[in-house]
């Protein structure tokens, strides 16, 4: 698949940070000492664990050149190493491990997060946020393009578990579980505008097995039926709804 774009990705960079924000906001551990952010992409998430912890031993894991190339320019202060999440192993027992927007691209979550949950020191957190958008219009019209054009159905990633499933994969790995789920509603100015932050994402692996005309005509299939689901509101604006899931799971002592 071709490489994750950068400058396309953080067009939306205040939309797209929000979420990792109030990620943050829950989570307590004022002596964390060893963080990771899994999933670092340009470093917009590395900043804020940054902040929280200005003398924190922060490393970024991530499998993009172009996105991990952009947060060390970012964040000269933060150690950056290219690795599959899903394989990467800490040198030592980590007290945060931040995951924003990453793990839903990875599959087998039934062993993912019992993995993540033991690599934590004790006491340590495991912080998730994953987009919950497998039913929202914007991902469903994929699936439904692809289809209707006779293109490849690969989905590029699966839908979320149940959240009680997560609750109890990471309950029984010794951890105390905080979960909730928010529905953003973006305010866009148009499907133009939709379809750019789609494509820096979800869009991504549905177009990167395709030519250039067969995208074209992918994203002209998909634009004429956003326009029919996200119509214009009273303002002229489009809305583009993005619910999330949200996990906090601390580790016993």
């Amino acid at each position: 698949m071709q490489d994750w774009n950068p400058a396309l990705y953080l067009r939306f960079d205040s939309e797209r940070t929000r979420p990792a924000s109030e990620l943050l906001t829950r989570i307590y551990h004022p002596q964390a000492a060893i963080i990771a952010d899994l999933g670092c992409g340009p470093g917009n998430s590395t900043a804020l664990l940054r902040a929280r912890w200005p003398q924190g031993e922060i490393t970024g894991v991530d499998n993009s050149p172009a996105m991990l190339e952009q947060a060390r320019a970012a964040l000269p202060d933060c150690t950056f190493t290219r690795a599959d999440i899903a394989a990467w192993q800490p040198p030592q027992p980590p007290d945060i491990l931040f995951a924003n927007a990453s793990l839903q691209w990875l599959g087998e979550h039934t062993r993912l997060f019992p993995r993540l949950a033991g690599l934590l020191a004790p006491g340590g957190v495991l912080a998730v946020q994953m987009p919950d958008n497998w039913q929202e219009p914007t991902h469903r019209l994929m699936r439904d393009t692809a289809q209707a054009l006779g293109y490849p159905a690969q989905a590029g990633r699966e839908a979320l578990l149940a959240a009680q499933t997560y609750y109890d994969l990471l309950c029984s790995s010794g951890c105390e579980v905080d979960m909730w789920r928010t529905g953003y509603w973006h305010v866009m100015p148009s499907v133009e505008a939709m379809v750019d932050w789609l494509r820096a994402t979800g869009l991504r692996p549905w177009l990167s097995g395709l030519d250039a005309a067969q995208q074209a005509a992918f994203l002209a299939h998909y634009r004429a039926r956003l326009e029919d689901v996200c119509p214009p509101r009273a303002d002229g604006q489009r809305l583009m709804h993005f619910p999330r899931l949200f996990l906090v799971a601390r580790r016993a002592a």
